[in-house]
């Protein structure tokens, strides 16, 4: 029964979060035409009236995203042509991280590096565990199981410390940039400033359940090896 209880309370810590978050943007994605302009047209609106005129507005299928090396602000098709209040408050988000680019806000240009660095070390930690077994069979060393053990902690590693690092980063886009912005430009009618904070909050806690995803694989990843 215990171990049952603890699967569950695990269960929770690592899904939990974005279960509430999907939960969060589905529930304020209604009404449809809540305002009067689209997520695409406000992210236009408020990057101009920072003079961020350099960074573009564009429609994605790999979830809404700012891109620093492409100056871009990416929304998927329900945020880039919606009118809801998700919409226009996830669209505020990332015109938030547009801002922390254009301040060089520390941590997202270390995020950055470490998304940039992130994908040859995994790319290196995928080919070893690939060839990894077919060494070991082949030399029967011992040092193998140590390579393979160095390369799936590069590999899963590297994931867990870019979404930590991203969480700060997450924070800071919702309170201290999209918040102000939506405030000082009169954007939310009266009654939704409360569920727009709730809003970004959940679009900060998106990183939350993918942290602790990572961290679960990497235990996963030591127990395997501990067998």
């Amino acid at each position: 029964m215990g171990i049952i209880v603890l699967i569950v309370v695990i269960a929770l810590v690592i899904f939990g979060p974005g279960l509430w978050v999907q939960r969060v943007l589905a529930r304020y994605s209604e009404p449809a035409d809540r305002y009067a302009g689209t997520g695409a047209q406000l992210a236009r609106h408020l990057l101009d009236r920072q003079g961020m005129e350099n960074v573009t507005v564009e429609r994605t299928k790999e979830g809404d995203h700012y891109d620093p090396q492409q100056k871009a602000v990416r929304l998927t098709d329900d945020k880039f042509d919606g009118k809801s209040l998700t919409a226009i408050t996830v669209a505020a988000h990332e015109v938030g991280h547009a801002a922390q680019d254009r301040d060089s806000y520390a941590p997202l240009r270390l995020r950055t590096r470490l998304v940039q660095a992130g994908r040859g070390i995994e790319k290196i930690g995928a080919a070893v565990l690939m060839v990894s077994p077919f060494i070991g069979a082949l030399t029967r060393t011992p040092q193998i199981g140590l390579l393979m053990f160095a390369a799936g902690f590069l590999t899963l590693g590297t994931s867990a410390l870019i979404h930590l690092v991203t969480l700060p980063t997450e924070f800071d886009a919702s309170f201290n940039r999209a918040l102000p912005m939506l405030d000082k430009f009169g954007v939310l009618k009266r009654v939704d400033r409360p569920h727009a904070h709730r809003l970004l909050r959940a679009a900060a806690l998106t990183y939350v359940s993918a942290s602790l995803m990572s961290l679960l694989n990497i235990a996963r990843w030591l127990a395997i090896l501990r067998r």
